[in-house]
């Protein structure tokens, strides 16, 4: 479980830029061929991910599943025919879902379709209608205050109707009953941080996930934010309820700002534990969120009744940063850097749930430690920390506190906690206490 050292980690970085610049160009919505596409490109570099379709109108607890959208084609042009607005330049210049149209219209009459962001005069807005029938047209406030007074072609070359909602899950099975989940979304246009980022970052982790003996089971999720999430569980939900021991949304996690961590409903389950813990020793500086600045899948994973323990671990959370759902999320803001570090704290903090457990001092008062090799021969002040610290395991390994909570007792990274639990246990002064893989009602 040793961590990956500075050259391979930023190697691994610029692979995960590398993939994200190849999907940044792909058209996406909940529905329709560039989720296809997105999830072709996976499936590339995962095997064995299987992709699911569900169609149009299929219930899902409270929701039903959207028609499917496929645009091909949207601008405004001017009465030179020069196009003012082109989806070709910007896949965001269209609102989400847009119902097709082919109509020309005086200056005024086209202000009331079009978005932009007075605050903001560079960006280009991300806007959406999913649920309710209308169409539109995004630029920046620059581009939208020049367009001079005249007569305009807007035309959204677009199929809006029964079809199917597609995603896509890899299940890594593991040597003990439980699962942990990952969750990512694969239904916003071109944004780097706030889509495309918990892709690769996920598909990075899968990679990882399948070289390495494994614990758990892995239930590795793409899906269409929100709606997908509530397809899935509506699917699985009983099985996830009954199996899952922790779950992460991962999401915004590609840049060099700073962390962030938003917890589940609960805020103590075991993925809670594992991130704070993690985020307390790895990272200069995080942000904590209460569940009440909840905005992705969370919210679907942590609703009563569900009640998974799910919570996210992210760089710059969502809508806290300028360029969210704007044209300014791109590879200025996502780095390889930032990608890495979202990696490497993601990955600690599976391999710390991975390591978890409770552990029972097996002697009676203190153990000899020289008799087995564990006292060092030559005294230093580096051999006396690593004495007390198996000292402080021993004191506190009691049956009643698991690893993370042992490793924050004495001070302790938890993985650097495991390790010294290993050597113990191998000489047989600590054994595993029996404990449910699920710790949740």
């Amino acid at each position: 479980m040793n961590a990956p050292d500075d050259a391979k980690l930023l190697a691994l970085g610029e692979e995960m830029l590398g993939w994200a610049k190849d999907l940044y160009p792909i058209h996406r919505s909940l529905t329709g061929s560039g989720v296809r596409r997105t999830l072709a490109y996976l499936a590339d570099l995962l095997p064995g991910l299987q992709t699911r379709a569900v169609a149009s109108g299929t219930r899902a607890f409270d929701w039903v599943v959207p028609e499917e959208w496929n645009c091909r084609d949207a601008y405004i042009e001017d009465e030179d025919g020069r196009r003012v607005v082109d989806i070709r330049n910007q896949n965001l210049h269209v609102v989400g879902y847009s119902t097709p149209v082919d109509l020309w219209l005086d200056r005024d009459e086209l202000d009331g379709f079009l978005h932009s962001l007075p605050d903001q005069p560079e960006a280009i807005p991300y806007v959406t209608s999913y649920y309710s029938k209308r169409w539109g047209f995004c630029l920046s406030e620059n581009q939208r205050r020049a367009l001079p007074p005249g007569r305009y072609h807007a035309v959204i070359d677009a199929d809006l109707g029964p079809g199917v909602l597609d995603y896509a899950e890899l299940i890594l099975p593991g040597r003990e009953e439980g699962e942990v989940l990952l969750s990512t979304y694969v239904c916003h246009p071109s944004m780097a941080n706030n889509e495309l980022s918990g892709p690769v970052v996920t598909t990075a982790l899968a990679r990882w996930l399948m070289e390495r003996q494994r614990r758990y089971t892995y239930r590795i999720v793409f899906i269409p934010e929100t709606i997908g999430s509530i397809v899935y569980l509506s699917r699985h939900w009983q099985q996830m309820k009954r199996a899952t021991v922790a779950g992460f949304v991962v999401t915004c996690i590609g840049d060099d700002l700073d962390y962030s961590y938003l917890s589940s409903r609960r805020e103590d389950t075991l993925a809670d534990r594992a991130a704070r813990h993690v985020l307390a020793r790895d990272v200069e500086r995080f942000t904590s969120y209460g569940f009440l600045s909840r905005g992705s899948d969370e919210r679907q994973y942590c609703a009563p009744g569900i009640d998974l323990p799910v919570c996210s671990v992210m760089r710059s959370r969502y809508a806290s940063y300028d360029a969210y759902h704007t044209s300014l999320d791109d590879f200025s803001l996502v780095t390889a850097s930032g990608l890495a570090g979202g990696y490497r704290v993601l990955r600690r903090c599976l391999e710390v749930i991975e390591a978890n457990a409770f552990w029972r001092n097996t002697c009676l008062c203190e153990p000899q430690l020289g008799k087995r090799g564990l006292y060092p021969t030559l005294s230093t002040r580096d051999s006396g920390k690593a004495v007390q610290a198996m000292m402080d395991v021993l004191a506190y390994a009691d049956g009643g506190r698991d690893l993370i909570d042992l490793a924050d007792k004495i001070g302790l990274h938890a993985l650097d906690c495991a390790a010294i639990i290993e050597r113990l246990a191998q000489e047989g002064l600590l054994v595993r206490e029996h404990s449910p893989a699920v710790v949740h009602e």
